[in-house]
């Protein structure tokens, strides 16, 4: 974005920010008619700004700015709706989503779908309910927005419909190929694991974990062995 752009109210969330010389912040916006933009929020770190009760992530804002190119500055900002605090595992699993948009959205591609996807989930993980089962759905959207939708229906080679009772190996470029090994492998899944995700159907435990397990595998691939910072500080709490 070469020309200056001037934007008034824009609904948005912060997905990221840092400290930017002494009293201002760098922030990783979404917004849904913008995508992923960055935003200098200036002097946002004084006592008295207006902006600083306001600049935090998984609450619904209305963004101001204008300026060019790839780092605009933030005018203006007031709420852009209720604001539900995330507590326990809800807010590892809101910054691990904001790490995923933020590595795998271009700057100023808009994806007002996954932006509503997106809303609706920090709502779900507000609630406390079905964590597990809300952020594999959010991923399944996400990967349907940037392009790379599951092919959870046919096989790959074949283009039959996948049986309940056969086993396949998934081919992250190609999709479910049938297998005659066990479904306990990384890569291998049941028919009936594989429709059950397609169709976002998390019921069962055995099925929400391989809907983990084939995600992983997935995002891992198109973040191009970029690890997530999030993941890490999960497994250390754990340990």
């Amino acid at each position: 974005m070469s020309n200056t752009v001037r934007v008034e109210l824009e609904p948005g969330f912060i997905l990221h920010s840092r400290s930017y010389r002494e009293t201002s912040v760098i922030l990783e916006v979404f917004t849904q008619g913008f995508g992923r933009a960055g935003l200098v929020a200036r002097g946002a770190r004084r006592p008295r700004s207006a902006m600083r009760g306001l600049l935090n992530p998984f609450q619904p804002l209305r963004l101001s700015w204008s300026g060019r190119g790839e780092l605009a500055t933030l005018r203006a900002v007031e709420p852009g709706g209720i604001f539900s605090a995330l507590s326990g595992d809800s807010v590892m699993a809101g910054f691990y989503v904001n790490e995923l948009l933020m590595k795998l959205l271009h700057r100023f591609d808009p994806h007002p779908n996954l932006f509503a996807h997106y809303a609706a989930l920090l709502a779900q993980l507000a609630s406390g309910d079905q964590l597990e089962a809300s952020l594999r759905n959010f991923e399944l959207d996400l990967l349907r927005e940037i392009g790379y939708e599951l092919n959870l229906e046919c096989e790959a080679v074949t283009h039959e419909p996948l049986r309940a009772d056969q086993n396949y190996e998934f081919r992250i470029e190609l999709g479910a190929v049938a297998a005659e090994h066990s479904a306990d492998q990384v890569t291998h899944f049941s028919g009936a694991d594989l429709l059950a995700i397609g169709r976002g159907d998390f019921a069962e435990a055995g099925k929400l974990r391989s809907a983990k397990r084939l995600l992983r595998n997935v995002l891992d691939y198109h973040l191009g062995g970029k690890g997530l910072q999030t993941r890490r500080i999960a497994s250390a709490m754990k340990r």
